[in-house]
C-alpha cells in the first residue's frame, strides 16, 4: 500500500493493468498493491498516453476537461481567458477545466470567406499566416477576383482576407489614376519626303476595368499600338510645313480617330500633343537659314520704315520753321545748348548779341 496526496491543482489516474481505472481528486489516496498512479498538472497542457476515448470512459474524467475534435477540413481557434492561445489542426485534444477559462472557435477552411467571428486582430498574428491568404487593393486602384480562373467580383480598394485552402484566388489589379503614355522616336517620312522623329505624349484613364482586363490582353500595349499607327498615318499625308503649322490639329486627329477602339480598351485619352519634332541635320541648317533670311528681310523693312519716319518728322519740322521765325530762334538756341553740353568752357568778348555770337562760332 502507499498513500499519495493529490494538491488542488492536479489531478490523478489510478491505473490498473496498464489502463486507467479511476480519476483521483484533490486529498490523500492510498494505492493498493498492482496499481499505479499517475499525476497530471491541470495548469499546464493536457499530455497523456492513454487513448482519448479510454480516458472519456472513465467515470468523472470526462467533467473535468474540454474535448475538442477538429476535422480534415477545419482548424480550431483556442483562446484562453479571452485572449487568443493556439490555433489546433485536425485531431483530437483535451484541455483542463477549473484554472482557465477556455473558448474554442472550430472555423472551416473548406470556403474562401472568413467569418465575422475571427476577429482581424488575431488574423495578423504571425500563426495565422499559414491559414491565411491576404491581399491589398492601394486607394488609386480596383481589382478583379478570379476564383479557380474564372470571373468572380469587382475589388474596391481596401484589405481583403481569406481562408487558405485548395481554391485558386487570382487578383489583377488596375491603376485609376491618370496614367502617363509616351511614344518617343517615331521615324515618319513625310509628304514630301523629309525623315522627322517625332516624341508623342498622351494622358489616359481606365474607366472601364472588366474591359481593360477581362476583355483584353495587356490593354496598356494595344492602346500604345493605336495611338502609334494614327499618328504615322496623319503626319505622312502632310508635308513638313504643314506638319510645324499643324501640331495642335495633330494630336486632335490622333485622339479623334482611335476613340471607338480606345473605348473598348475601356480607357479614355484626356490629352494628347506632340512633344518634340526632331529634323535631319541638313534640313535643319536650311530651316535655319530661311528663318535668318526672314528676320534679316524683317529688320530691314523695320528699318526703311523708321528712317522714312524720321524723314517726314524733318520735313514736318523745317516748314513749320520756315513759316515761324520764333520757332527757328527756339530750335537754334536748342540746338546750341546740346553743343555747350559737350564743351568745358567757351570765352565771349565783344558787343553784340551772346547767342549771335555762339551761333557764328559753331558754325565756322
Amino acid at each position: 500500500m502507499k498513500r499519495i496526496t493529490i494538491n488542488g491543482n492536479e489531478i490523478g489516474l489510478l491505473i490498473k493493468d496498464e489502463a486507467p481505472i479511476r480519476v483521483l481528486t484533490t486529498g490523500k489516496h492510498w494505492i493498493g498493491f498492482g496499481k499505479k498512479y499517475e499525476i497530471y498538472d491541470i495548469t499546464k497542457p493536457f499530455r497523456s498516453a492513454f487513448e482519448i476515448d479510454l480516458l472519456l470512459q472513465i467515470e468523472g474524467f470526462k467533467e473535468r476537461v474540454h474535448p475538442v475534435e477538429v476535422g480534415d477540413s477545419e482548424i480550431c481557434i483556442v483562446a484562453m481567458n479571452h485572449n487568443f492561445k493556439e490555433i489546433l489542426g485536425p485531431g483530437r485534444y483535451i484541455f483542463w477545466k477549473g484554472i482557465y477559462e477556455y473558448t474554442f472557435q472550430i472555423e472551416d477552411l473548406s470556403a474562401i470567406e472568413i467569418s465575422e467571428r475571427v476577429s482581424k486582430v488575431w488574423l495578423n498574428f504571425a500563426v495565422f499566416s499559414n491559414y491565411v491568404r491576404r491581399f491589398t487593393v492601394a486607394p488609386s486602384e480596383r481589382a478583379l477576383m478570379f476564383i479557380d480562373g474564372k470571373f468572380n467580383q469587382i475589388l474596391e480598394a481596401g484589405e481583403y482576407t481569406w481562408w487558405k485552402n485548395s481554391t485558386k484566388i487570382d487578383i489583377a489589379k488596375a491603376d485609376m489614376r491618370l496614367i502617363n503614355l509616351e511614344i518617343i522616336g517615331q521615324e515618319i517620312l513625310t509628304k514630301d519626303k523629309a525623315q522627322i522623329r517625332i516624341n508623342f505624349s498622351a494622358q489616359y484613364q481606365v474607366l472601364d476595368i472588366i474591359k481593360a482586363l477581362l476583355n483584353n490582353k495587356e490593354f496598356e500595349k494595344q492602346l500604345y499600338v493605336l495611338m502609334q499607327l494614327a499618328l504615322r498615318s496623319f503626319v505622312g499625308q502632310l508635308t513638313l510645313d504643314e506638319l510645324m503649322e499643324n501640331k495642335v490639329e495633330i494630336a486632335e486627329h490622333v485622339i479623334s480617330s482611335t476613340a471607338d477602339q480606345v473605348d473598348l480598351l475601356g480607357v479614355k485619352v484626356m490629352i494628347a500633343g506632340i512633344k518634340d519634332i526632331i529634323l535631319p541635320g541638313d534640313i535643319r541648317e536650311i530651316m535655319n537659314q530661311v528663318l535668318l533670311a526672314e528676320k534679316r528681310a524683317q529688320a530691314n523693312i523695320i528699318t526703311r520704315r523708321e528712317e522714312t519716319a524720321s524723314t517726314r518728322s524733318l520735313m514736318n519740322t523745317a516748314k513749320l520753321m520756315e513759316d515761324n521765325a520764333m520757332l527757328f530762334k527756339l530750335k537754334e538756341m536748342e540746338y546750341v545748348e546740346k553743343i555747350a553740353e559737350k564743351i568745358n568752357s567757351i570765352s565771349v568778348s565783344g558787343n553784340g548779341q551772346i547767342v549771335d555770337q555762339l551761333k557764328q562760332l559753331f558754325v565756322k
